[in-house]
């Protein structure tokens, strides 16, 4: 196991290069594959409950090329939006039919939620799809962002933005675990608070696989 310690933007971006790819995994969105993902479900060894062919999704794992240390940047969902609403999320949604890729709709949702101009973005490689409970089969794509840049919310699905440490997130020792009922199982999170912030669920869920995929 690593210890990333205050791992510099340099040596953050050399490791994800070297053990992150663009390749996803083959029948990576077919649904009778979802077995074989990560996702919610792994936490609890039982296998996903659907309703519905799970819809496609990406979102970006920013992190910010900080001259003091690296950060990741996270954001507060509306309260008013349909799904996942006054969450901590990535900048993310569906993948649509006009884009290329999950890393296109990655840069497209993130320059949509937040305003970040994919001028801005290096994106680094994917981490394993992602599959929810909530019925959404995310692809995140990590990326490193580099000064400077300015963001601009969108007010109708952005509260605000605010940016972790990614060392305190890749310390294995800040993942807590934790349980609650939800629709009649008893389904298991991480969990990642800081200060104020509670982190937890899907986004603590891809957080941590980030720090498994680089750092274990």
């Amino acid at each position: 196991m690593l210890n990333v310690g205050h791992d510099s933007t340099m040596a953050f971006e050399r490791r994800a290069r070297e053990r992150l790819s663009f390749d996803l995994p083959p029948r990576w969105a077919d649904p009778s594959a979802t077995r074989l993902l990560g996702g919610d479900h792994k936490l609890d060894d039982l296998p996903p409950r659907l309703d519905a062919v799970p819809r496609a999704a990406a979102v970006l794992i920013p992190i910010l090329a900080r001259a003091a240390e690296p950060t990741i940047l996270l954001t507060l969902r509306a309260a008013t939006l349909r799904v996942h609403s006054g969450q901590i999320a990535f900048p993310g949604g569906s993948i649509d039919a006009s884009d290329a890729d999950p890393m296109a709709a990655a840069l497209r949702e993130a320059q949509e939620e937040v305003g970040l101009d994919p001028a801005c973005v290096t994106p680094l490689g994917y981490l394993d799809p992602y599959l929810t409970g909530t019925g959404f089969l995310i692809v995140p794509t990590v990326a490193m962002v580099h000064e400077p840049f300015d963001l601009e919310l969108n007010a109708a699905e952005v509260v605000e933005t605010f940016e972790v440490p990614l060392a305190f997130l890749m310390e294995e020792a800040n993942h807590q675990r934790g349980s609650r009922e939800w629709n009649g199982r008893t389904r298991s999170f991480y969990a990642m608070p800081y200060g104020e912030r509670y982190i937890w669920g899907i986004t603590a869920g891809m957080i941590r696989s980030l720090y498994e995929k680089l750092y274990r």
